[in-house]
């Protein structure tokens, strides 16, 4: 991706949507557990962020609340996809224009024209006030009331699919 869009350019996005953030810097956070005390400066349902493909070549951004242990099978019969994996760091990069520990909701905003990427939110993020993602770069988080998130996604194209605890309690049980 040639033309992924800044933390200015998202900034200038959202603010074009009439939605406001908030947001903080911090030194560069690779995992949930390195972000967490920078977090306690910003209100919100922390969140971690996977990219994923299935088996046919889909590709897929699913947020989960930071501390949920992850079953990538029942998470792939949740929402209906046959299995996943990790997609590459470089499959990454020319899909949504970030880098590894940088991905997040806010990602899809460089996916507005192609719409490769499938977007799937745990219910617990949808109904929260607000929640959190890193704004293209992982020296920074930035807090968004949780409609505000659903605008910001209809403006890129994206209808979330919305994975409930009972989904994935029913797919890894059987």
């Amino acid at each position: 991706m040639t033309d992924a869009a800044t933390p200015e350019a998202l900034f200038a996005f959202i603010e074009s949507l009439g939605i406001e953030v908030q947001t903080i810097g911090h030194p560069p956070v690779h995992t949930v557990e390195e972000a967490l005390p920078h977090w306690e400066k910003l209100k919100g349902a922390h969140t971690k962020n996977l990219f994923l493909k299935d088996p046919k070549g889909g590709l897929w951004l699913v947020s989960l609340p930071a501390e949920q242990k992850t079953d990538l099978k029942a998470l792939a019969k949740a929402v209906g996809a046959k299995r996943f994996s990790f997609a590459s760091a470089e499959l990454l990069e020319e899909a949504l224009g970030v880098r590894q520990g940088s991905v997040s909701a806010f990602a899809l905003i460089n996916d507005r024209a192609d719409k490769r990427v499938r977007f799937a939110l745990d219910e617990a993020l949808a109904g929260a006030d607000r929640v959190t993602f890193h704004p293209l770069v992982n020296t920074m988080t930035s807090s968004i009331a949780s409609g505000d998130l659903m605008r910001f996604l209809a403006a890129t194209g994206h209808e979330p699919v919305i994975v409930t605890a009972e989904a994935l309690a029913a797919a890894a049980a059987g």
